[in-house]
């Protein structure tokens, strides 16, 4: 199943608006992703990220509580590295 997932944008890369990727991470797992979407976000801000795209932004009291329910449905297995 594919959802949309809460993170905190740890650092953020490139200028151009189209271009910019950044480091988010989810309760630790960190993944790299499109903020093409979301040119107004900043370090330290929330995101949600869909497919390797963050799509909006949201407050930290938000992210916690849908992160929270996320763990508690066993929906994060997704996010983990799969071994090879």
């Amino acid at each position: 199943m594919c959802l949309a997932v809460p993170g905190r944008i740890i650092s953020i890369t490139g200028d151009e608006p189209l271009l910019r990727t950044g480091k988010v991470s989810f309760g630790g797992i960190v993944k790299e992703v499109s903020l093409a979407y979301v040119p107004e976000a900043n370090v330290g801000d929330y995101v949600i990220v869909h497919v390797g795209f963050a799509i909006s932004r949201l407050d930290e009291e938000e992210a916690e509580q849908v992160f929270e329910y996320l763990r508690q449905m066993d929906e994060l297995r997704e996010l983990e590295e799969n071994p090879a």
